[in-house]
């Protein structure tokens, strides 16, 4: 049976959050990428599934924070539309300006099951919630995720976060399974140098996306075809 269009709008909205809550290029990522490149790429797409799951749980957090606030957020949602756009912004910047060079010679690869690459990911992902969990809010008001995509009567809202996490969780597994096949494809050419321009260029697309946020909130930059 097929889902409604606006059921599936909220899975692409969810899965579109899911992929750029996952683009900065911080120490988690570095991690992932180091992996992939001294271990294999199956160690590197195991330790991606690991921040998933990990902001999967936070997406959870940010979900219910979203429906104990709903009326503030229907009430502010220009002003929480500007913020979180701001904000994104600011973490582009961060990121365009950050040398995750220094990171990479740090780390060492050492011995360790995919088990432990999984586990040890994940805490590292969970204890860094203080400042994921306003990053994967701002990226619901950069995709228009609101209230209204969990709310309805009974099994109607209860689906409507399901499918809101799943894409969620599908982005996220998406792009880090993305990235360690792409590292893994060049791991022999691959130099430290060239985490630089990947973090200036993940730094770019998150600052564009909080611009088109700030600039979607007062002006219809894409208007609907045939209105």
């Amino acid at each position: 049976m097929d889902l409604p269009v606006s059921l599936l709008d909220v899975l692409y909205r969810g899965f579109m959050v899911g992929i750029a809550a996952s683009i900065t290029v911080g120490p988690v990522a570095v991690l992932c990428i180091q992996r992939t490149l001294s271990k294999s790429r199956r160690s590197g797409i195991v330790s991606g599934i690991g921040v998933a799951c990990a902001d999967t749980f936070m997406a959870i957090a940010a979900l219910f924070f979203y429906s104990m606030l709903e009326h503030y957020i229907h009430q502010y949602d220009t002003l929480l539309r500007v913020s979180g756009g701001i904000f994104v912004v600011m973490v582009g910047v961060y990121v365009f300006t950050q040398n995750p060079v220094p990171q990479i010679r740090r780390n060492r690869s050492g011995k360790s099951s995919l088990w432990q690459d999984f586990a040890s990911i994940f805490g590292l992902t969970i204890a860094n919630f203080i400042m994921v969990i306003p990053y994967i809010l701002a990226f619901f008001a950069v995709f228009e995720i609101s209230s209204n995509d969990i709310s309805g009567n009974g099994f109607e809202g209860f689906l409507r976060a399901m499918l809101t996490l799943g894409g969620f969780f599908g982005g996220a597994v998406a792009w880090w399974t993305f990235v360690a096949c792409v590292i893994n494809l060049f791991r022999r050419r691959f130099r430290p140098r060239h985490m630089l321009t990947i973090n200036r260029v993940a730094g770019l697309i998150i600052g564009l996306l909080g611009i088109y946020t700030i600039l979607s909130t007062f002006f219809d930059i894409f208007p609907d075809v045939g209105h």
